[in-house]
């Protein structure tokens, strides 16, 4: 498996495994568990525009922010578009946390389980497992037309570029 240093996790130098992607390149297919532990792949999107927002753990304040921040955006956006939260949380996590912080638009969903998601778009962190910060827009064809990958995980992404980029799909 592909591996690379480009992201740091409090200053310090993490190794990301699985391949660089870029834009333009058709998203890679993945296995993840919903809320209710049901399993969900890009299929089940298909025909949809995806804002994939990726976090390390809804029980971290920055990616708190991160989830709310799209939940709140995707109110804005029509039932042609999927706002995803994938962390490395147990799904009763994401539930609980959706639960307490009033998140209904964005779909939380878990790789805990092998971290298909994370190997395949190639941010899964090999010293920590966990996935590192990103945001990846795909449009209705399952292309990738937007990628960020944080440097560092402990920054906030560009919420206005991924939106910006999301709206003119």
């Amino acid at each position: 498996m592909e591996s690379r240093k480009e992201t740091k996790v409090g200053g310090k130098q993490v190794t990301l495994l699985g391949p660089r992607l870029t834009t333009g390149t058709k998203a890679p297919d993945f296995t993840l568990l919903d809320n209710s532990l049901n399993p969900k792949s890009l299929k089940d999107f298909a025909g949809k525009k995806l804002l994939i927002s990726v976090a390390l753990s809804l029980d971290t304040s920055v990616c708190d922010a991160q989830a709310r921040r799209f939940n709140e955006a995707a109110s804005a956006f029509g039932s042609d578009v999927a706002v995803l939260t994938v962390t490395m949380d147990l799904p009763y996590t994401q539930k609980r946390w959706c639960g307490a912080a009033g998140v209904e638009r964005v779909i939380t969903l878990s790789d805990h389980r092998d971290a298909s998601f994370g190997k395949a778009y190639g941010i899964l962190m090999e010293e920590l497992r966990l996935l590192n910060r990103s945001i990846f827009i795909v449009d209705t064809a399952g292309i990738i037309r937007y990628i960020e990958i944080l440097q560092e995980n402990g920054n906030q992404p560009d919420y206005d570029k991924a939106l910006s980029a999301l709206k003119s799909l």
